[in-house]
């Protein structure tokens, strides 16, 4: 492994067993991330990229796979061996208001993680607090006030300082900024990047709003049923997306042009395939217009296509 590489995920599976069978959350994902990088990765809702995040952070049990961090396979490791990690590794949630406890204070909120590692002597947890305050933009008269009191923007505020309380390495953001209002977004959205460029974190960003992780991530990985169907770096991949689904995406992005031709949308026809017992073959095929034989025969495996463009798609590696 790469000494810059500090996460590296090998063929990542995740399955919820249900009553009609296994339930394809993740299947097969494989990544790496360099250190002080962003990884954006997006799609429609269910597509398993939130699972993804979780399942790196052993929130959730993978079913199969490898994840090393640092250059540690820490796939196998129990809760115990986990618990020194939460320091290193830490997620931003979506909700900010279903993952604060609305019995404790901003104080206690942000000095939890602080207490529970026992990072410093309790005479120095409240300027360590009032310091996580002022990084993220949190006035000092908020620290005795409980969650309710506060709107989404602060309230996600207090969700990040709690993540960078414990100094970690990477932070997973599960949709930090797509439950507030668009001007709070680009707060948010500034405030990740100071801190990125700050503190020098890695990030994993899961997102289904393109136009964020544009602005946001380095790379961009698109999934849809479980598998990664398209990554390449962020520019790239807007430049030139190559997948059907990406381009459907895309297409899908409002723009601010007034007084012109809008470019022509691309609709994705049909519905979803259900992520239950999926049979072996391309799980976009349903609602593709590429669709060649080999679709039919095998799931496409992720193929680079170009430097640092990797597409799983028949019809878009034909003649590489």
């Amino acid at each position: 492994m790469q000494n810059n590489i500090i996460l590296e995920v090998k063929n990542l599976t995740k399955y919820f067993q249900t009553a009609a069978g296994n339930l394809h959350a993740v299947d097969g994902v494989s990544f790496t991330i360099e250190e002080g990088k962003t990884l954006g990765i997006v799609g429609e809702s269910g597509c398993g990229k939130s699972t993804t995040g979780r399942a790196i952070l052993k929130l959730v049990e993978p079913t199969s796979g490898q994840i090393f961090f640092e250059g540690k396979d820490i796939t196998k490791y129990s809760r115990r061996e986990m618990r020194p990690l939460r320091q290193k590794m830490q997620m931003v949630f979506q909700d900010p208001f279903s993952s604060l406890d609305p019995r404790q204070t901003v104080m206690k909120l942000i000095s939890e993680p602080i207490v529970e590692h026992k990072l410093l002597h309790k005479r120095d947890i409240e300027l360590r607090t009032l310091e996580l305050m002022e990084t993220v933009g949190l006035a000092e008269r908020y620290i005795n006030v409980y969650p309710h009191e506060l709107d989404g923007g602060r309230r996600q505020r207090i969700g990040i300082a709690r993540a960078l309380a414990a100094n970690p390495r990477l932070i997973v953001c599960d949709e930090p900024v797509s439950a507030l209002d668009v001007s709070i977004q680009a707060q948010i959205l500034n405030l990740l990047q100071e801190l990125k460029e700050k503190i020098g974190l890695t990030y994993i960003f899961i997102t289904h709003d393109l136009s964020v992780v544009k602005y946001f991530a380095d790379d961009i990985a698109v999934m849809y049923l479980g598998k990664m169907v398209e990554k390449a770096p962020a520019e790239r991949l807007f430049a030139n997306p190559m997948h059907p689904y990406t381009k459907a995406l895309l297409s899908a992005i409002p723009l601010p042009i007034v007084g012109k031709e809008k470019p022509k949308r691309l609709l994705i026809k049909g519905e979803i395939s259900s992520p239950v017992n999926l049979p072996d073959e391309c799980r976009f095929k349903k609602r593709c217009d590429c669709v060649v034989k080999a679709c039919e025969g095998s799931n496409p495996p992720l193929a680079e296509v170009e430097k640092d463009h990797f597409v799983a798609c028949y019809a878009c590696n034909q003649g590489k």
